[in-house]
């Protein structure tokens, strides 16, 4: 169906693009492609080849570029358009607008200032890792991508591992073995978890298992690619024997306090309950 053009309000229209294959965009996304005064897009040129693809011309209207190094004197800029009666589409190089994006203070702005701000659902790279898991998706939290360094990362962890979600993450094909282990060394090796790459694309792929499973696949064989990270929620202990069994693990490779921590995070549980079943654990050895 060809875009049909139409008379947009004056406003931020924020679409939704595909994260692999183009031909995942709604048809009101291409029509807004085909109408808006001025696109603004995370990357100009993947933006202008999707309308290529699609057939969608600019016809000397202005393709702006905004993305996490656009600055104050970008937006000024996009706001005055809108205040002037423009319509703006805003695209993300691949997925959903301001979802790991950039976009937020721009969309903040504009609301805030009184004008109009609307969103085009479409591809998420983070529901369709959900959807493709295999876990929960009763409640989930995207966490977006782990930092770098290791001490905020286990930090980082430490605050999510406890949370009663599945955890969405992003991470590059060549860290994710890195996050698998940590997260063994957190006592999380047993939880259900998928390693979503490529997807939409031609060499998708979902591997699922334990997180122990996953880092020996990995290790076995490096992956390329996009990759979401799925994790499942921490189980609830059925008995104190659970937690004691993953106390004397832990215990045998690490200190007391570095299991108490691992145990705790990965169980959601105090850690003075698990501090208490250590001292017990060390007293009887």
């Amino acid at each position: 169906m060809k875009p049909q053009n139409t008379q947009l309000d004056p406003g931020l229209y924020l679409l939704a693009t595909p994260i692999g294959n183009a031909r995942d965009i709604t048809l009101r996304a291409l029509d807004v492609l085909a109408s808006a005064d001025v696109i603004a897009a995370e990357d100009t040129r993947t933006t202008r080849k999707l309308m290529d693809i699609h057939g969608i011309a600019l016809n000397g209207r202005k393709l702006i570029p905004y993305h996490d190094h656009s600055g104050g004197a970008a937006r000024a800029g996009i706001v005055k358009l809108i205040a002037a009666g423009k319509s703006v589409a805003y695209a993300s190089e691949a997925g959903s607008p301001l979802i790991a994006d950039p976009g937020y203070a721009l969309a903040r702005n504009l609301a805030e200032g009184g004008h109009y701000v609307t969103a085009l659902p479409g591809a998420s790279a983070t529901l369709a890792a959900l959807s493709l898991s295999g876990l929960p998706t009763d409640r989930f939290l995207f966490a977006g991508f782990p930092p770098a360094a290791k001490g905020a990362r286990a930090t980082w962890l430490a605050e999510l591992l406890p949370l009663p979600a599945t955890l969405v993450f992003f991470e590059s094909a060549k860290r994710i073995q890195k996050l698998l282990e940590e997260l063994c060394s957190s006592g999380a090796d047993t939880r259900q978890a998928a390693v979503c790459r490529e997807l939409t694309k031609k060499f998708e792929e979902v591997k699922r298992g334990t997180v122990a499973e996953l880092a020996d696949w990995l290790d076995e064989k490096p992956i390329k690619g996009e990759v979401v990270f799925v994790l499942d929620r921490a189980g609830d202990v059925q008995d104190e024997g659970e937690m004691e069994d993953l106390l004397v693990k832990a215990m045998a490779d690490m200190s007391m306090k570095d299991a108490v921590n691992a145990v705790s995070q990965a169980l959601g549980l105090p850690r003075r309950k698990v501090y208490q079943a250590a001292l017990e654990i060390g007293r009887k050895e």
